[in-house]
């Protein structure tokens, strides 16, 4: 008989503190759960002043050794200034303060440099605050990295909910649709075998259906509104660190928002120049088209994106309907080893203006 030896490792973060005004808490956070006194707190431009100097302060009146690295585009060359820094300055900890770009830049980092890594949060745009794996930008578009899942996340919902009220519409349009990428999962696993995670994927449909439940309760100035949104990215983001992958939140919805970036210039409507289209707002209206092929009830999707206010139309995302389509036509090439709805060779253009006109968003 031969003997088992199917193996894998999940990381998880070890503590979690989300709520009202609780940046004070970071330094004994950092105590409790970091080894080393030296910290790098990487943050952008608008999160130094909203949250990165206060938590710089507090972790020096702490005696931590505190260096501060100010970054912009989520680029590899931008990852690698933050490690040469990191390494120059015998970094024991790093901390990501702000949205997606600046996290994803710093869990990459933290994890080519085999250091810790706290997520900090000052929006919740999308749910990489806690997923293992990063989102950088090339000249392609982006590409999703392997990196490391933060030790510990403080979401403070008091500075995450003076965010843009968009930011947070679009990081929940982004966890409702893991409802599609968990059916083209179970799809891959039905018709190619793919390894599935039940687990996983009740973790990531549990997220989505927080965010449907609640979401008339997701509007601005709210703080509880931030809670909400903050809670469901945690776990959809926990989803994909007992995955191993991507599979219970990214799927062909996913593959279509990343089609959009790549077509580049010229996707945006003349009437919403400066407003570029947010990666969870594309992912809200992929997943109503691609729930519709799945046979799903894409009109429930639909209405708590609505009710949220994020976009449920290539109008309001600023988008030409021309684009749509060609990036529906064009979305397997993104990713084309992972299997979904789209198939292996995806949607003619008939079939692509066909579920964007039945589905409203064209």
């Amino acid at each position: 008989m031969e003997h088992f030896k199917k193996s894998k490792t999940m990381i998880f973060p070890r503590e979690i503190i989300v709520g009202h005004k609780v940046t004070s808490e970071i330094a004994d956070l950092c105590e409790r759960i970091g080894s080393g006194n030296s910290v790098l707190v990487v943050h952008d431009k608008k999160t130094k002043k909203l949250s990165g100097d206060n938590i710089s302060k507090v972790l020096t009146k702490a005696n931590y050794t505190v260096k501060e690295k100010i970054v912009s585009v989520p680029t590899i060359s931008e990852v690698n200034n933050v490690i040469k820094y990191a390494h120059k300055n015998k970094i024991d900890m790093l901390l990501g303060v702000g949205g997606g770009s600046v996290i994803d830049i710093t869990k990459l980092a933290a994890y080519n440099l085999s250091k810790q890594f706290i997520s900090v949060p000052t929006s919740a745009a999308h749910d990489g605050i806690a997923s293992p794996r990063a989102a950088l930008k090339n000249r392609k578009g982006s590409v999703s990295k392997t990196a490391i899942s933060p030790l510990a996340i403080l979401a403070d919902t008091y500075i995450i909910n003076k965010a843009p009220f968009r930011m947070l519409a679009s990081g929940c349009a982004d966890v409702i649709s893991n409802l599609s990428a968990v059916m083209d999962w179970k799809l891959a696993h039905r018709l190619k075998g793919e390894e599935y995670s039940s687990h996983a994927a009740v973790l990531a449909e549990t997220a989505a259906q927080l965010i449907i439940d609640h979401a008339e309760e997701i509007k601005p100035n709210a703080e509880e509104s931030a809670w909400l949104a903050v809670k469901a990215t945690i776990v959809s983001g926990v989803a994909m660190s007992v995955a191993g992958n991507t599979r219970p939140a990214s799927g062909a919805e996913h593959m279509f928002s990343h089609m959009l970036d790549h077509l580049g210039p010229g996707i945006i409507l003349k009437g919403k120049k400066g407003r570029k289209p947010m990666h969870g707002e594309q992912c809200g209206v992929g997943a109503i088209m691609m729930v519709y092929l799945h046979g799903g009830d894409w009109k429930k999707i639909k209405k708590a994106l609505k009710t949220i206010g994020a976009p449920t139309t290539s109008e309001e995302l600023g988008i030409s309907k021309k684009k749509i389509v060609e990036a529906l036509v064009r979305a397997h090439e993104i990713r084309p080893e992972r299997y979904t709805i789209l198939g292996e060779t995806g949607l003619t253009e008939d079939a692509a203006k066909k579920v964007s006109k039945l589905t409203g968003v064209i």
